[in-house]
């Protein structure tokens, strides 16, 4: 490695260089004993702990399969698929992984990425919503094992957004054209739209609550108000005791989306769009009313010791008109106003851009704006989603789609889950760093005495974290 490295360009040769002369045949795939993913074996405990084969076997029913082996032990295929993801699986034969080597003796009931995709193909709407259902169980499950949403007691916030995965296929069922925001600019693209919700509180990374998969032209508000009842009644059964605050952008700041609020006794804080009431609304607000708020980049007056910011807030009372089912309902509108950046040097008076929220929440305007913004945090697991099992979408077939990822939303809150468990390092670290510090480790297997041993690599970096996870796991199976 680096062993041809022009030395006189660097100034000194490179410390990390090949310390063995090999030849074109010293290296062979041999060792059936040499396991590639170490860190399976307690993330799958936790997820056994969670009960995820029972809710599996008791939940996901094929009655009338296209393929009468494709509905066939729907449990440990689904398993089998879910512990490829957590090792970083986004394509259907990435599951091969977990047959490699000792994997197979690891862990029982592995199967072929080719029969997991025959069940995948056998799923349509319905069976998706059986799964579905396996998630939400399942996070109350993870959530008994591990606190993973620590201060829920005193509040919690429920945040839905929307993203268009890509395409390139002419075979992909539902594919088409939505609107989409790449580098700050609305595009078209060609793809499936999935609907998330996630759960997360001040100090907790977001967990999802639920997934629905969509065609890529859906509007990005449906289906929404479902979709947040369904996230209220996931947090309580997840032992979310306190108030619970739901965030989302203006596709989502309509009477539907704030009846399911209220219905659940939940705080809302959602965009509204910029129509004509909403605008008199703004322009009714008096200039003395505008504070500025604590944002990066402020300063202090040193005589005054108010906050020196580009953005203000205010806030105004809005009626939201009776339209249909739905009465005429009164609550806050608070308004974050920052500079047009635009806007020219030498200009007389500032141009503001307005960003109009809608809330019941009792928090005072400016800490309302700031948690209002944190609503942000959905990004982060977007992020993780498509660093891993949603870079793709693998099958032509939109049932399949949808199974895929409701796994992939299931894979991501089991490492979640186990990264708590590992220790307060890792509890907000990004899935690829969780599956290149706890997952993907290689190890050797053991059998001293017929007990079972894993040979992990010396000096290890995140041995401590390793450590920790596998006591708080296997640890717990071994004296229980």
């Amino acid at each position: 490695m680096f062993s041809h490295i022009n030395r006189s360009e660097f100034g000194k040769a490179l410390p990390v260089q090949a310390s063995h002369r090999f030849s074109a045949d010293s290296a062979v795939f041999d060792d059936d004993n040499l396991v590639s993913c170490a860190g399976l074996v307690p993330v799958m405990a936790l997820a056994e702990q969670a009960g995820l084969s029972r809710l599996l076997a008791d939940k996901i029913h094929i009655a009338e399969p296209r393929i009468k082996s494709g509905s066939a032990n729907p449990a440990p295929k689904l398993a089998t698929l879910i512990a490829g993801m957590c090792t970083g699986a986004d394509y259907i034969d990435d599951v091969d992984l977990v047959r490699a080597g000792g994997m197979k003796t690891l862990f029982g009931g592995v199967y072929a990425p080719s029969t997991i995709g025959t069940l995948l193909r056998e799923f349509t709407f319905g069976h998706a919503r059986q799964l579905d259902s396996v998630l939400s169980a399942h996070l109350a499950g993870l959530c008994q094992q591990a606190d993973l949403l620590p201060g829920s007691g005193v509040r919690a916030f429920v945040d839905i957004d929307s993203l268009v995965r890509p395409v390139y296929g002419h075979a992909k069922q539902g594919a088409s054209y939505g609107h989409t925001k790449i580098a700050g600019k609305q595009v078209l693209r060609k793809g499936l739209s999935p609907l998330v919700t996630t759960i997360s509180t001040d100090t907790a990374a977001p967990m999802v609550t639920g997934i629905r998969l969509r065609a890529g032209k859906a509007n990005s508000g449906k289906g929404a108000a479902r979709m947040v009842a369904q996230a209220i009644t996931t947090a309580r059964a997840a032992g979310v005791s306190g108030l619970i605050t739901v965030r989302g952008d203006s596709a989502y700041g309509n009477r539907a989306v704030i009846r399911t609020c209220r219905r659940h006794g939940a705080v809302f804080s959602l965009v509204l769009t910029r129509n004509a009431a909403v605008q008199r609304a703004i322009d009714a607000i008096a200039e003395d009313a505008w504070v500025p708020v604590k944002y990066p980049g402020a300063v202090r007056d040193p005589d005054t010791g108010a906050w020196i910011s580009d953005a203000e807030v205010a806030e105004t009372s809005y009626t939201m008109a009776e339209s249909g089912p739905y009465p005429a309902f009164t609550a806050r509108l608070i308004v974050r106003r920052v500079k047009d950046a635009n806007q020219p040097q030498d200009t007389l008076f500032p141009i503001w851009r307005f960003h109009p929220f809608f809330t019941n929440t009792t928090e005072t305007a400016t800490d309302a704006d700031i948690t209002h913004r944190r609503h942000a945090i959905i990004e982060t697991t977007f992020a993780d989603l498509i660093d891993g099992p949603l870079a793709h979408i693998p099958s032509g077939r939109f049932g399949a789609n949808s199974a895929w990822a409701i796994c992939a939303a299931i894979a991501h809150n089991l490492l979640r889950a186990a990264a708590t468990l590992a220790g307060t390092r890792h509890r907000t670290a990004r899935g690829a760093t969780l599956r290149r510090h706890l997952v993907n480790i290689p190890a050797r297997l053991a059998r001293p005495q017929r007990r079972p041993m894993l040979h992990l690599p010396s000096h290890w970096p995140w041995e401590p974290a390793w450590i920790t996870l596998w006591h708080n796991t296997i640890g717990r199976l071994s004296t229980a």
